[in-house]
């Protein structure tokens, strides 16, 4: 089981600043409006895509002996005008550099992260547009 626990004392900027305690004593900051001192809530949803993608992906070409010397994730979220302001698309570019990378393997990780083991990929699809692209650099 996963467990958070958010805790606001007015020692932030913004008087938004919320401290989360996450599994295993493990701990983020989180903040909004004007003058944030920390990522707001909706940006840890986006990077929490990228991480969970990212790690799938790069666990799956380390098995396909893939070497990879940079990695990056790109993710730009559209959201609604009105409230509640939900994604409606999220698209996730993947850049990998390395020596002889094939973008075959490249394509079928991220597949793989998509469709079968990217649990966060698998809450949003359902009501957001997810689009993976990837581009593979020699170097």
């Amino acid at each position: 089981m996963n467990h958070v626990e958010i805790v606001h004392r007015p020692e932030g900027v913004t008087g938004r600043l919320m401290r989360a305690h996450a599994t295993k004593g493990h701990e983020f900051l989180m903040d909004s409006g004007e003058g944030m001192v920390a990522a707001s809530p909706v940006d840890t949803l986006l990077a929490a895509l990228g991480a969970c993608s990212s790690m799938d992906v790069i666990d799956i070409l380390h098995k396909k002996r893939q070497t990879v010397t940079d990695y990056r994730v790109i993710l730009d979220g559209e959201r609604r005008a009105e409230h509640p302001r939900v994604f409606t698309k999220i698209t996730v570019r993947h850049v990998v550099t390395g020596r002889g990378v094939s973008e075959s393997a490249v394509r079928d990780a991220i597949r793989l992260s998509d469709e079968k083991y990217c649990t966060v990929h698998a809450m949003l699809a359902p009501t957001v547009e997810l689009v993976s692209s990837w581009e593979v650099r020699e170097g």
